[in-house]
């Protein structure tokens, strides 16, 4: 899983070459793998922005509020990408073809969120369950050696 930093700048990169691209008169089609690292990037960033709002249970610890800032100014670069990509496409090619990139993006989207996202919601649940199962064992045995010492305060064994 990439972080939201790391995302935002590989799409920065695939952005930076689409755009040079473009300006150079290349064909959508030539594009399409620059432009499909940029989509792969950006539906990283949401998919972090999302883990960000409602993170796992071992993360709720940490503070959180330098990254909120952070991800909330790379959001906004994000968009302005997002923003000038989608000008430069319906200027060049119709809107229409803003259209065909959106439904392509919507499938890598889904496709990505099968496989990548769902790997790391594994991964999350899993370490969920190690740290529970490690705070219920410590308090079960906190309850227990609580119980013996009062025990034996008392007399009973």
């Amino acid at each position: 899983m990439i972080d939201p930093i790391t995302a935002v700048g590989l799409a920065t990169s695939a952005f930076n070459i689409l755009k040079q691209g473009i300006s150079a008169g290349k064909d959508i089609q030539e594009m399409s793998g620059t432009l499909a690292k940029w989509g792969s990037a950006f539906s990283d960033f949401q998919y972090a922005e999302d883990k960000t709002k409602n993170p796992p249970f071992y993360k709720m610890m940490s503070d959180n509020s330098a990254s909120a800032i952070e991800i909330f100014a790379q959001k906004k670069k994000m968009e302005s990408m997002r923003k000038e990509i989608k000008d430069h496409i319906s200027w060049t090619y119709g809107p229409s073809a803003w259209e065909e990139v959106l439904a392509i993006e919507g499938e890598m989207r889904r496709i990505r969120k099968a496989e990548a996202y769902k790997k790391q919601e594994m991964i999350d649940n899993a370490i969920n369950f190690v740290v529970g199962a490690v705070i219920f064992i410590i308090a079960g045995l906190g309850v227990v050696t609580g119980f013996y010492y009062w025990g034996r305060y008392q007399g009973r064994w």
